[in-house]
């Protein structure tokens, strides 16, 4: 007599709606790695916009990456009902949507997803189904919000959130330099990652970079200086104070680029930006400078970074520009203590 086999459940699919900044996404591996710690055989799909990709195709905890193709800010409202309505076949059991906007909740749930998680936002009753509550003064830290959303309701945080950690090859990088005509780094490398597109209330001053770019050149070390096509006036600068001694990518490199090359790195000096966040899921040896912003909402998170912050008291004020106009809470982080925590004597 043949035994009948129990068949097994299907395995859980969940559609992650990603956020739309660098660091933000960085972050947002706790959670793909939390959901893999309480459920291995989970399967995750992340939804983003299209300049995230790189960062999900090095995270192993990620199955699928659907670019979203609509501009920032854009409601499309129509284009993102249609854009749900192709995912309907796709068999999500949940989704977990890790942004706060009305936008962000149209696609899950034209999708038909029965489980569509997140917090309330911007009053998204009936998009969300499986509403938390933010408490800010519980969550304070943007990676806690991010992991409590892929717990069960009132299930506290767990002790240790594990960290993002990025998956690159060298290979990769020295595709990289090759097709840049850069010989493979023979000393140790400084990466300086001196912008923020948030403002220069973010920005340690280029002046500061270039001191102790100069410093760590005349020691024998290589730097090179991380940027979009944003940040070419800043890494041109800093170049120019160090007799372009430098390798400037600034506005060369695509972000899969950036990360693969600062994978060779052996330290990194950054603003509060989404590439410090890369740095630290690189496990690099990490220097953060804060300014306008507050490193215990967004630290970078890795047992070796380093945070220069001076909190001041009219810090944070997570103002674009100062609105003292003097911008102490930068200009007063000396490029020496920069230095010393460098320890490169």
């Amino acid at each position: 007599m043949s035994v009948q086999q129990t068949p097994q459940p299907k395995p859980e699919k969940i559609l992650v709606l990603g956020p739309a900044w660098v660091g933000d996404m960085v972050l947002a591996q706790s959670l793909f790695k939390t959901l893999k710690a309480k459920n291995p055989n989970c399967i995750i799909d992340v939804s983003a916009p299209a300049w995230t990709l790189p960062l999900l195709e090095r995270m192993p905890e990620v199955n699928g990456k659907i670019a979203l193709t609509f501009k920032h800010g854009e409601l499309a409202f129509w284009q993102r009902i249609a854009f749900g309505k192709s995912l309907k076949q796709s068999g999500y059991t949940q989704s977990i949507i890790l942004t706060n906007s009305l936008k962000s909740a149209l696609l899950p749930w034209a999708a038909g997803i029965q489980k569509r998680t997140s917090f309330l936002g911007e009053m998204r009753y009936g998009l969300i189904n499986d509403i938390r509550p933010l408490n800010k003064a519980v969550l304070k830290k943007t990676v806690e919000r991010f992991v409590s959303l892929g717990l069960k309701p009132n299930e506290t945080l767990p002790t240790v959130i594990p960290n993002p950690q990025l998956v690159t090859s060298p290979q990769a990088a020295f595709a990289t330099l090759a097709k840049l005509n850069i010989a493979a780094p023979q000393h140790k490398v400084l990466g300086l990652c001196p912008g923020a597109e948030y403002g220069e209330a973010k920005r340690w001053p280029a002046e500061y970079y270039a001191e102790v770019a100069n410093d760590v050149l005349n020691k024998g070390w290589q730097v090179w200086l991380f940027g979009s096509d944003k940040d070419i006036p800043v890494t041109s600068q800093i170049n120019q104070l160090t007799q372009n001694r430098c390798q400037d990518f600034g506005g060369k490199t695509k972000l899969g680029e950036a990360i693969d090359l600062m994978s060779l790195c052996d330290t990194v000096i950054s603003n509060d930006s989404g590439l410090m966040h890369v740095a630290a899921a690189l496990n690099k040896k990490l220097i953060a400078i804060f300014g306008s912003s507050d490193p215990y909402h967004t630290p970078p998170m890795n047992a070796h970074a380093k945070i220069e912050y001076l909190g001041l008291e009219c810090s944070p004020c997570f103002s674009r520009q100062c609105p003292l106009q003097h911008l102490n809470c930068l200009k007063q982080i000396e490029p020496i203590n920069i230095m010393n925590a460098m320890n490169t004597k």
